[in-house]
């Protein structure tokens, strides 16, 4: 009997398509398990065996370095006293990123920063891929710590230092000043800079996603402070001399004023002022014109102050001792085709008169007596033409034409001040010279442990002569009585130059000039002092400058407790201005050609 094909006892055969699902789904497994495995075999491998790399991806994240900003050095007055110190402050930094993501945090921020919120929101965007910008550098404490309370995501402060300067307009000129860097840019700032500058340290800390410190890891080098610069300036001596020149310049509506007082005995700069000026303390207020150093950047024409180099030729050369007799009349003299003149006829006086009445036409007498080459071999010996080396930036050397080019008139004008030039420093160490019976010395700006050592130039005889003449000068019967110390000799000169204008020289706009030292019986203090185009009728050196050496060299001998050395002598009692009359200047050169390179 046949079964039914529909019968349940028949066999099912497998289908070709169910083998292959099933070998698809166990391959599909197999992967897995095999994926799965090699998972395991990784973490185990990186956990047990190469842990260095998940650790270095790790540091990679979160473990940063960073530097720790070095103290820069504090610069001093002689005495200790803080000129220019470094002072903690703390910067606003952000992480762009993560402050767009908060934008709704950006007015608030702006109005801290003293900001609009267009303004910081178009500079967060121009560094919008950045990891780090700053928003503020240097911020007052206060500012600083009400961005810190409000922890606005993706700003942070950071620990840097900004210069102060206590003298403030005081020292402006002489310090210079930093950027914002605390890079020296100016003056002793910048010719210092690599003693004054610290090496910066590093350490590695740990940061969480946003950026703030969580743990300090280690110190990997300490930051090396930088060293202390002592200079040779008396801050005390410093401020009386920024007043006096300050006052003067307000005065007589002087364009600019300098002064710089030298130590005779070691060749230090005690003080260096010039005005106008500005407090570095105000970055906003700063410009190249009011933090110049005249004293050192700027040259003059000397004038009259010259004239006691011309006579120490003279008696150095044995031509000429202080009452050789000299006509100067009729008050002017031919020199070629120009004429040398003087402010009045003088007749015949000696060569003591020459220097107390300031006469070019004596002057040039004594000088045409003589080669050109002693003249020039002096102004050399003393310096000029060519920079002191004291090392500030920007030092000018001056114009001193070799004698071979030299004219008569030109030979002329150098004896009385004109056709060459100098910085006021160059100046006063010429008359420190003087002042140290014949020895110049090198100047400086820092402090000295000893004195150096200086060259003979004059002979000590030559300069015993030349000093009774020049204590003349500030005397009734010279041209500088506004000049005197009471209870001090004071020996000096004065200048009153006519300033280049183009080609030529102007008929009225001078430098009043006063250099001289104090006291005569043992020179302590040498000090120039030069106001540029004083303004009215007292223009002379005489009048002008004089009185600014006498309340400078007054405060200076006393807070340096020199003992006085003329505490009866008559002539420093009080007196009458000096007529103008008496003080008039030696005139222009009467030539306005100058020689040039």
């Amino acid at each position: 009997m046949k079964r039914s094909p529909s019968s349940p006892s028949r066999k099912l055969r497998a289908s070709p398509g169910n083998n292959w699902t099933t070998n698809r789904r166990k391959l599909v497994l197999g992967l897995f398990a095999l994926a799965a495995l090699g998972i395991v075999a990784r973490a185990v491998y990186l956990q047990l065996i190469d842990t260095e790399f998940l650790q270095g991806q790790g540091d990679e994240r979160f473990l940063r370095s960073v530097e720790v900003p070095a103290h820069r050095g504090m610069i001093t007055d002689r005495h200790g006293e803080p000129l220019a110190v470094s002072s903690p402050v703390d910067s606003v930094w952000a992480h762009p990123p993560t402050l767009l993501a908060n934008r709704e945090r950006l007015p608030e921020l702006a109005r801290l920063l003293g900001m609009t919120p267009s303004e910081l929101e178009a500079k967060v965007l121009s560094r919008e891929k950045k990891e780090f910008m700053y928003l503020r550098r240097a911020l007052e404490p206060d500012a600083a710590a009400r961005i810190q309370v409000r922890a606005i995501p993706g700003v942070f402060l950071q620990r840097e230092y900004r210069r102060f300067y206590p003298s403030a307009e005081v020292t402006s000129h002489l310090l210079g000043f930093t950027d914002i860097d605390d890079d020296g840019q100016e003056g002793i700032e910048l010719a210092w800079n690599s003693t004054l500058q610290g090496v910066p340290g590093e350490k590695r800390v740990i940061r969480d996603r946003y950026g703030h410190t969580v743990d300090e890891v280690e110190s990997v080098r300490e930051p090396q402070p930088g060293r202390t610069v002592t200079l040779s300036i008396d801050r005390r001596i410093q401020y009386i001399a920024y007043r006096a020149v300050k006052a003067a310049m307000l005065e007589h509506g002087a364009a600019a004023a300098t002064a710089v007082v030298l130590d005779v005995q070691t060749g230090e700069v005690l003080a260096m002022v010039n005005q106008p000026g500005t407090n570095p303390n105000d970055r906003g207020a700063i410009r190249g014109d009011l933090l110049r150093n005249r004293a050192l950047t700027d040259v003059y024409e000397p004038g009259s102050v010259m004239k006691p180099f011309t006579v120490a030729m003279g008696l150095e050369s044995g031509r000429f001792r202080p009452d050789t007799p000299i006509s100067t009349s009729p008050g002017h003299m031919s020199v070629g085709r120009y004429t040398v003149r003087d402010t009045h006829n003088y007749g015949l006086i000696d060569v003591t008169r020459v220097i107390v009445k300031s006469s070019n036409v004596g002057a040039t007498k004594i000088a045409l007596a003589l080669p050109a080459e002693r003249l020039w071999d002096l102004f050399r010996k003393l310096g000029f033409g060519r920079t002191s080396g004291i090392g500030f930036p920007g030092e000018q050397g001056g114009w001193l034409a070799h004698y071979s080019r030299w004219s008569t008139i030109s030979h002329a004008n150098q004896s009385f001040g004109y056709g060459i030039s100098m910085t006021p420093l160059q100046l006063a160490r010429a008359y420190a010279a003087l002042a140290s019976g014949g020895v110049i010395r090198p100047v400086s700006l820092v402090k000295l442990d000893r004195a150096p050592e200086g060259e003979r130039i004059l002979s000590e005889a030559t300069v015993r002569k030349l000093m009774p003449m020049m204590e003349a000068v500030v005397s009734r019967d010279g041209t500088a009585i506004q000049a005197s110390v009471a209870g001090y000799r004071v020996a000096g000169k004065t200048g009153t130059v006519h300033k280049i204008v183009g080609r030529g020289y102007a008929k009225n706009n001078y430098y009043s000039v006063f250099a001289g030292f104090a006291p005569v019986s043992k020179p302590r203090l040498a000090m120039v002092v030069i106001v540029d185009d004083p303004k009215g009728k007292s223009y002379y050196g005489g009048l002008v400058a004089a009185p600014v050496f006498s309340k400078v060299m007054a405060g200076a001998l006393r807070v340096m407790n020199v003992p006085p050395d003329n505490i009866v002598d008559p002539r420093l009692t009080p007196a009458r201005p000096v007529m103008a009359s008496t003080t008039a200047p030696a005139a222009a050169p009467a030539t306005a050609k100058r020689e040039r390179p």
